[in-house]
């Protein structure tokens, strides 16, 4: 894994994952939505952005 995924930058990544809806997940990943980018955790990294209800 890679270091910028490790450490105290982490703390400051958790929050509700806005697809899924599950609290206190590591928001890492970004995913663009129509012209935004939205931060996901891994389960919803894979999921089709259409899907993802914001």
């Amino acid at each position: 894994m890679a270091k910028n995924f490790r450490g105290k930058n982490i703390e400051k990544k958790r929050g509700t994952c806005p697809s899924c809806g599950r609290t206190g997940v590591k928001l890492l990943h970004e995913v663009k939505k129509d012209d935004k980018t939205i931060m996901v955790c891994k389960i919803c990294k894979s999921v089709d952005p259409a899907k993802i209800k914001v």
